[in-house]
């Protein structure tokens, strides 16, 4: 029999706090993270950093906070950063995740103040060089909460051995990773490649610290990743990381309440009622990846020539905020009309998995970024691979591994090369008319079902019974 004691701890409630940093493909899974800890007799204080780069990413917290009221929110009001200090990125998100890490030093107070006091904190991978110089004074244990797959964590648990030498191409075409394999340069983040980059400093400064946190997780599943899994537990890849937990996490109910955005919510709905059974493909690119106006002008040559319907969510500013312009003006009247005949086209936030799940959706033009990749899993979508920028490609190289789909072509990063419309079409009417495809897609959806619960869930479990301790 168990003592007193031990039951009584196995009821504790661990109190937890979340630090994402910017971009739905951040903050959606530690939201997902977050409802998950509920579910399993968790406190969770969130803390938001402040001001917010987007909409969408204010909508999600907004509608993730009214479904759970007993989260305590924190809100940390970060510093200006000056642009001239950042290695002169221009990107919106780096410079957000930047400003944060410099304002970091603000962050003890909040914690401190805290009750009733922390056993964990789970931090953003972009954060932790900044975060752990907080906790470890503060004695709270503090976890990595890696945002991409498994094998791009393989990657930035790797780069510190090879981070010099990717910097000169005559001198390596690939990394072997122990483990892992080979990941061709032409696989690798561009960033990575520039030492001086923002993107590449920050990932050497955190890949160098990982061995000072608690534990790491990952929001994969087995039957995406195992081999890749397997190399990383058993310290294959690199020694002296702490415990690694694969949480698959999977969305929930408050990213429903968001639905389709604007007023085309009705018509995109009822729209999708009235097409075939695996007729439709869905095309986007995510919450921060904006084509240029010639390649979505090519798109939309290629979804017509494919001869299938579509739902095309599509983003012509990195920022949406910023994205005003009608669709007609990016378009333009001959292709919109074309468009308007075959399918249909919405520039607002959409639920991605209540598209995904629907029973007309057979296929998913994707970028790959990780959150669309385990959306596409859950619901046993085939995918389309067009990688763009980050850590894509990588993602599509777990896509096309698994079966899950295929990469589109060499059609190199966003913006080396104008994909023609015809060339999109033929590769969308391969994956629409792939059947062995789609039974893989649904077999993968059946495999990680059945671990949800099991696999999947023990993870999180194990995490959750440390912080008890």
């Amino acid at each position: 029999m168990s003592s007193p004691a031990a039951d009584a701890n196995d009821l504790r409630s661990p109190h937890v706090a979340l630090l994402p940093s910017s971009g739905a493909g951040h903050i959606t899974p530690f939201l997902r993270l977050a409802a998950s800890l509920l579910s399993q007799n968790c406190r969770v204080t969130l803390i938001t950093s402040h001001p917010i780069v987007t909409q969408a990413e204010s909508n999600l917290i907004s509608s993730f906070l009214s479904s759970f009221p007993q989260v305590t929110e924190k809100q940390f009001h970060i510093l200006p950063l000056d642009p001239a200090s950042a290695a002169s990125s221009k990107d919106p998100f780096f410079l957000q995740w930047e400003s944060i890490r410099r304002s970091l030093h603000l962050l003890s107070s909040i914690l401190s103040s805290l009750s009733p006091p922390l056993d964990a904190m789970v931090s953003d991978i972009t954060l932790i060089s900044s975060t752990i110089t907080i906790t470890k004074p503060m004695k709270i244990p503090n976890y990595v909460f890696f945002t991409s797959s498994a094998k791009m964590f393989s990657l930035f648990s790797y780069y510190s051995v090879v981070s010099e030498s990717l910097a000169d191409s005559t001198k390596i075409s690939e990394i072997k990773i122990p483990g892992i394999g080979a990941i061709p340069r032409s696989s690798i983040p561009p960033l990575l490649l520039v030492p001086e980059s923002l993107f590449a400093t920050m990932f050497k400064s955190d890949s160098d610290n990982l061995r000072q946190f608690d534990g790491i997780i990952i929001n994969t599943f087995d039957q995406l990743e195992s081999k890749t899994l397997k190399a990383l537990k058993a310290g294959e890849v690199a020694g002296g990381l702490p415990p690694l937990f694969n949480v698959g996490l999977i969305p929930n109910d408050f990213e429903r309440k968001l639905g389709f955005g604007g007023e085309g919510a009705e018509a995109v709905s009822k729209w999708l009622d009235a097409q075939l059974a695996k007729s439709v493909v869905y095309v986007s690119f995510g919450s921060r990846t904006a084509l240029s106006r010639e390649q979505i002008r090519e798109l939309g040559e290629g979804l017509v020539k494919s001869g299938y319907p579509f739902v095309w969510v599509m983003k012509d500013k990195a920022v949406d905020k910023e994205d005003g312009e009608k669709l007609e003006g990016v378009l333009g009247a001959e292709m919109m009309g074309e468009v308007k005949e075959k399918g249909i086209v919405v520039k607002e936030w959409v639920d991605q998995v209540e598209v995904l799940r629907h029973n007309s959706v057979g296929g998913f033009v994707s970028h790959c970024g990780w959150n669309s990749v385990v959306e596409a899993a859950w619901v046993g979508v085939p995918v389309l691979a067009w990688p763009l920028h980050g850590d894509q490609r990588i993602n599509g190289e777990v896509v096309q591994g698994s079966g899950l789909g295929f990469m589109g072509g060499n059609w190199g990063w966003s913006g080396q090369v104008l994909v023609k419309g015809e060339e999109i079409g033929r590769r969308i009417k391969e994956m629409m008319e792939d059947e062995g495809l789609r039974l893989r897609a649904g077999e993968i959806r059946d495999e990680v079902r059945k671990v949800v619960g099991g696999t999947g869930d023990d993870g999180l479990k194990q995490l959750i019974q440390k912080w008890r301790a």
